[in-house]
């Protein structure tokens, strides 16, 4: 199971743009752009960031908003703290939203 969390980076927006410039032009068609190109991107980037990714930060804030539905959890923050765990640098922002979903088995 892959999730479309990551269709809303820049790098995933990016992506619609250009299938759509595809797509008008008649270069490729709106299946191909969301049941192959889309839905593969949203496989490769939770595997490039579950395998590449090696930086761990800690956080600590306040937690405003909570919620759990349908395996999804959903946090909001605020006054938060991000620590670098490699070189104790800190990162502060009044407000973070956290999307946390339930790993696929292949992964666990």
């Amino acid at each position: 199971m892959s999730y479309q969390l990551y269709r809303s980076m820049s790098l995933g927006e990016s992506l619609k743009a250009a299938l759509d410039d595809l797509i008008e032009n008649q270069l490729i068609t709106p299946d191909l752009a969301v049941k192959q190109v889309q839905q593969q991107y949203d496989r490769s980037m939770s595997v490039a960031l579950s395998t590449k990714v090696r930086t761990r930060y800690t956080f600590k804030g306040q937690l405003k908003v909570y919620r759990y539905c349908d395996n999804v959890w959903t946090c909001v923050l605020r006054n938060v703290e991000f620590k670098d765990s490699h070189n104790n640098e800190i990162i502060n922002s009044e407000k973070v939203k956290i999307v946390a979903c339930e790993a696929n088995s292949s992964s666990k």
